[in-house]
């Protein structure tokens, strides 16, 4: 599945990084500790959290996800945003809290 079909089908707001629509999302964690991502998301998953500060785009590089799902309505800080569009990692959002997101997420990942 592309990043590009998660936005559509879970009405996601792209913030930055359009360039990754067309990355292949192969699964997906959820942490809002960054050494957790750091040891454990794999390459390809999408990652939801509630950081958008700088250090996410760090570890979204170095673990090469997918794309970042912000959740409850939280937008990512402009320097953030900046590092996605370089990166060509998208920055999506919903309004929705972890809990729903998540649910919904590995819903349509297993469909």
């Amino acid at each position: 599945m592309k990043v590009a079909e998660i936005v559509k089908s879970l009405n996601l707001k792209v913030y930055s990084g359009e360039s990754g629509l067309l990355n292949n999302i192969d699964g997906g964690y959820v942490s809002d500790l960054l050494s957790d991502v750091m040891g454990h998301a794999d390459a390809g998953n999408v990652w939801v959290t509630l950081q958008n500060h700088k250090n996410v785009m760090a570890i979204a590089s170095l673990k090469e996800v997918a794309a970042i799902i912000l959740v409850k309505g939280i937008k990512p800080e402009d320097d953030t945003a900046e590092q996605s569009n370089q990166e060509g990692i998208p920055i999506l959002g919903t309004d929705m809290e972890t809990y729903e997101i998540v649910g919904r997420l590995y819903q349509e990942l297993n469909h």
